[in-house]
């Protein structure tokens, strides 16, 4: 048996609030759309990872998801220009990562991330 994906879901009571955030700031695709759920990907492939953490390093809270980019100065504009506060950074952190958390639609901590 191998598992094939996770799929982190956030509650919502209006999933088309998604949107801004994640097709505006980090240029996902919706793939899937039922109404009541909306799934959004790229064409990246990835491997499966689950985190489960005590904190979110550096003494900050645990973060709701990660975001990997290849260009976290791009995503930065893209937060700027859309007036979204920066909870957190940005920041070299000593286990070779660029970051900074900024937070959803729904109110998720969302760590995005580009490896130095």
């Amino acid at each position: 048996m191998k598992v094939k994906r996770i799929v982190p879901n956030i509650a919502t009571d209006d999933p088309a609030k998604a949107a801004a955030f994640y097709e505006t700031i980090f240029g996902l695709d919706i793939i899937m759309d039922h109404g009541w759920l909306r799934t959004y990907g790229s064409g990246e492939s990835m491997s499966v990872q689950l985190g489960v953490a005590s904190e979110g390093g550096s003494g900050t809270l645990v973060p709701d998801l990660s975001i990997e980019v290849d260009d976290l100065g791009e995503v930065l504009e893209r937060v700027h220009a859309a007036n979204i506060p920066i909870d957190y950074g940005p920041v070299e952190e000593p286990w070779g990562v660029r970051r900074f958390f900024v937070r959803d639609p729904f109110g998720k901590i969302v760590n995005v991330l580009q490896h130095l």
